[in-house]
């Protein structure tokens, strides 16, 4: 497997969905190993490549090279430097050993996936997590966007086997890149539900330290991008403390919107009523999660939403918008309470929905908990990408053309 991103290396749901399925596939017998890379940041003398067994699966993790480049100012450069060094050490480092199938993930590897998959003469799989055009509704309109576009594209193209986490980004994917949808497997994210476990003294300790009182605690947690709709939450706060009086917003996570969240809720006259709590160990996480009386992502664009898994294994009910994903892994009236994405008068009838009636919510909840053990155990879902692998079969090597980019919105 090739990602960007393997614990303790966490952005998002991308590494703890390649490390649950690498240590899966491990435990069922499979030989694997990941390529990733050190801390962003980090160099050759801080952060030197390892290379190390943990839980089962051969971690190469890639140290940066010298070049000062940064992700946030230089993305493309530093996604080129971090390919190159991950290639090097693959070529370099793992000696004769050699994969019956290479895995790649998201765009940030297509150059070493394709490289790798091409010297190897083995099979790519790939899976796409998210797309550049879906986190801005469609529009390319900077020049970086075009680029991340047109290495999606080229990435899914070279693929020998494709993979999406829901069927919504199956649609999207093969309307964005112009495949046959047939061809493109659905393999959800899933989750290990004992790890979400909160005694109830932490959860009473947590929530006197973030929201003191008896009033209503809303939770949301995530990276803090426009996308993820938090943007949509603060303002339909206003609606739902006129319904409940009190009710206090916790939002955990960090993201590139963060200030501009609190800009909103200054906006809204909320501010006193929104706790930014950064990002949270997973211990306290947890008793967070627990201590909500409704955790709240109101997503725009949502390509899975692992989070509503972790919600649901705490104990938490559930209000999400039907974004992507989402709609698949919150059953509006069954394990949640759903609306459409950026419909702030929706979210809030829904939050409202969950925090007056406290017993319907408490059967959701159970409901939500239940159906992890069946739809989202990743036992099974090793097992079945397993399918897909034994599927794949390498094709001949073709030199792809640039793919040609609409000047309006490439979903039409």
């Amino acid at each position: 497997m090739v990602s960007w991103e393997y614990p303790p290396v966490v952005v998002g749901g991308l590494g703890r969905h390649v490390h649950a399925l690498a240590v899966e596939l491990a435990a069922a017998g499979h030989e694997v190993v990941v390529l990733s890379r050190q801390p962003a940041g980090s160099d050759a003398e801080t952060h030197p490549t390892t290379d190390e067994v943990r839980d089962g699966v051969r971690v190469l993790r890639v140290a940066e090279d010298p070049p000062h480049l940064e992700f946030e100012r230089d993305m493309v450069a530093w996604t080129l430097a971090m390919g190159h060094g991950m290639l090097r050490a693959a070529l370099t480092r793992l000696g004769t050993w050699r994969p019956d199938v290479l895995h790649a993930h998201d765009w940030l590897v297509a150059h070493p996936a394709i490289a790798l998959a091409d010297v190897l003469e083995v099979p790519l799989v790939v899976t796409i997590h998210a797309t550049e055009a879906g986190r801005y509704a469609g529009w390319l309109s900077t020049p970086l966007s075009r680029q991340v576009h047109s290495a999606e594209w080229w990435l899914a193209h070279r693929a020998d086997a494709l993979i999406t986490c829901s069927a919504a980004m199956r649609t999207e994917v093969a309307e964005l890149y112009d495949l046959d949808p047939t061809r493109i497997a659905v393999r959800h994210n899933g989750i290990a539900p004992g790890g979400w476990r909160a005694d109830a003294a932490r959860v009473r300790e947590v929530r006197e330290r973030y929201a003191p009182g008896e009033a209503p605690v809303l939770l949301y947690f995530g990276r803090l991008e426009y996308e993820k709709g938090v943007q949509d939450l603060i303002a339909a706060l206003p609606r739902i403390r006129r319904a409940h009086p009190g009710t206090r917003l916790l939002v955990a996570g960090t993201g590139t919107a963060a200030d501009q969240l609190v800009d909103a809720a200054r906006a809204h006259r909320v501010l006193r009523s929104v706790t930014f709590t950064g990002r949270l160990p997973d211990a306290d996480l947890a008793a967070v999660l627990r201590a909500a009386d409704a955790v709240v992502l109101p997503s725009r664009y949502e390509p899975f939403g692992i989070v509503a898994l972790e919600a649901a294994a705490a104990g938490a009910p559930l209000v999400a918008s039907t974004a992507g994903g989402l709609g698949e892994v919150v059953l509006d009236g069954e394990t949640g309470l759903s609306f459409a994405p950026g419909d702030v008068a929706a979210l809030a009838r829904a939050v409202g929905g969950v925090l007056a009636d406290p017993a319907a919510a408490a059967r959701r909840t159970r409901a939500a908990r239940k159906r992890l053990g069946s739809a989202f155990d990743w036992a099974r879902i090793a097992a079945d990408t397993v399918t897909v692998y034994a599927g794949a079969t390498r094709g001949a090597t073709v030199e792809l053309g640039r793919p040609k980019i609409p000047t309006g919105n490439v979903f039409g």
